[in-house]
């Protein structure tokens, strides 16, 4: 269920001592979800948990109660659907149980998004899940979005994102070993984000509708709505540049040192060879850009520098200091405006996005609750 490089790692990367604490560890964990949006009553609002049981791998869904349901096709309704939602309390705020499980918390206003159980390849009850950046699906119209998490016996790993798309402003509480609050809005964010994407003219189809989301640029590429070839040109800049310059990547304390050969990328010390990337390459942190083993810390530092275009004016990357992100022309404006529009400076506008700590991700391996708080639409405290 989870995609996000940073859960992954953020999970595998337990502490000596969570790891001796881990018979104790808590099985569930209280959420609590507050309205704060000013616009949406508590009765035009749909929470949906949903994603897949660590212990057997099956694919579940949370109803209001906590309890972890497995999905099946049973669940489908005469429509084709299956109704996973959980309404909000009538009034004050909602508290819900989570368990063990890594998934998504969807929230849908106004109307519900409809999810449907399909077989996957391997003849299992799998889920399918809204697409907000697909013209053709159900929930297309209706204004949802979600945040993403694993909890599990390390702890709880979560993060507010924006990779796939932004609409529904939201903010994550995280107690515990610490107290931490991310993803937080700045005063009038929400407007902020659609007037600064809509101000940069190959960006502005990304809106969709009435400023009822803004898609990725990946996902404009793949819908037609946005240029394939829009960062080629600081692409080759960058293979021109270290065609006579070497670039230094530092990963796990080991500086590795590259330049372009033969049309490619060359590391030293056991890293691969990088294809010259596309700009989808780029938005997606994939292809040319891929992650595998240990070649994977390096892939992830350039495909933040590609968005960032920091790779050009700084030869020794990563980079860190976020004055330096973003400078060029062309640049990944979508990730800007949303880093831009956040209290902190943080934001996951791309998978990459948490090289030097850029992201909203967070963790605590001994959680004690969590709050989704739905911050405001609007200029209201």
């Amino acid at each position: 269920m989870i995609t996000r490089r940073a859960l992954l790692a953020g999970a595998a990367a337990t502490p000596l001592l969570a790891l001796a604490q881990r018979a104790e560890a808590a099985t569930t964990l209280p959420l609590t979800v507050v309205n704060h949006t000013y616009r949406y009553a508590n009765n035009a609002i749909f929470l949906y948990v949903v994603g897949t049981d660590p212990a057997t791998g099956n694919q579940v869904f949370v109803r209001a109660d906590g309890t972890k349901v497995p999905v099946s096709l049973s669940l489908n309704g005469p429509d084709g659907f299956a109704d996973l939602s959980i309404p909000l309390a009538a009034s004050g705020d909602t508290r819900v149980t989570l368990p063990w499980m890594s998934g998504r918390v969807y929230v849908s206003m106004g109307q519900k998004i409809r999810f449907r159980v399909v077989t996957d390849g391997n003849g299992r009850p799998a889920l399918q899940h809204p697409a907000g950046w697909v013209t053709s699906d159900p929930s297309y119209n209706v204004l949802h979005d979600f945040m993403e998490f694993t909890f599990d016996s390390s702890g709880m790993f979560c993060n507010t994102t924006m990779v796939d798309m932004f609409s529904i402003p939201m903010e994550l509480r995280l107690a515990g070993q610490a107290t931490q609050t991310s993803g937080t809005l700045v005063r009038n964010g929400r407007a902020q984000i659609f007037a600064g994407i809509a101000a940069q003219p190959a960006f502005k189809p990304l809106i969709v509708g009435d400023n009822l989301r803004v898609i990725a640029p990946g996902h404009g590429i793949d819908a037609g709505l946005f240029p394939a070839n829009y960062l080629d040109p600081y692409i080759d800049q960058v293979w021109s540049t270290y065609t006579s310059a070497s670039l230094r990547v530092t990963a796990g304390g080991v500086t590795y040192t590259g330049r372009v050969s033969g049309g490619q990328l060359v590391f030293d010390k056991g890293i691969r060879a990088f294809a010259r990337p596309s700009t989808r390459d780029v938005f997606y942190c994939n292809g040319a850009l891929h992650s595998d083993g240990v070649s994977g810390p390096v892939a992830a530092i350039l495909g933040a520098g590609f968005n960032r275009t920091t790779l050009v004016s700084h030869p020794n990357q990563p980079t860190t200091d976020p004055a330096t992100f973003y400078r060029t022309t062309l640049t990944n404006h979508y990730a800007r405006v949303l880093h831009e529009n956040t209290v902190s400076g943080k934001a996951y506008g791309y998978p990459y996005d948490d090289v030097a700590d850029g992201s909203t991700y967070i963790q605590d391996h001994a959680p004690t609750s969590l709050r989704l708080r739905l911050t405001p639409f609007d200029a209201t405290p």
